[in-house]
């Protein structure tokens, strides 16, 4: 399941939204999430955190091991999705929606454009 519309880092995040008309959602895929098992715990950056392209920029525990969340794009983190702090199992449930884990306004709107199309997304995960 990779839908579309959205576009992928090599580090199985997703972000949807261009970033012109406002700030990109950014979660982690349904590869990630089926490869992590239950998710158990999230820690998200504070909104106004600064975060740099390819950098850590918090975690997620689940019942198999820890995995780092890379930032798909420079700039400032705008909203994060608190409800995943007493639900965590909702990036298994719904990795593309109510899973979302945080929203960044890109410092550079045109580097949506180097990550991976879903073509681009699914021969990585199917090589």
């Amino acid at each position: 399941m990779i839908p579309e519309d959205l576009r992928y880092t090599a580090e199985h995040e997703w972000i949807a939204g261009d970033g012109v008309a406002g700030p990109v959602r950014v979660g982690i895929t349904h590869f990630a999430q089926d490869a992590l098992g239950d998710i158990v715990f999230v820690q998200l950056p504070d909104e106004g955190t600064v975060v740099e392209a390819g950098e850590s920029l918090g975690e997620v525990e689940s019942t198999k091991s820890v995995s780092e969340i890379y930032a798909p794009m420079s700039g400032t983190v705008v909203a994060r999705n608190d409800k995943l702090a007493s639900a965590p199992e909702e990036i298994n449930a719904d990795p593309y929606g109510s899973g979302w884990l945080l929203e960044i306004a890109p410092s550079d709107p045109a580097a949506v454009g180097d990550l991976l199309t879903a073509a681009a997304y699914r021969e990585l995960t199917d090589s």
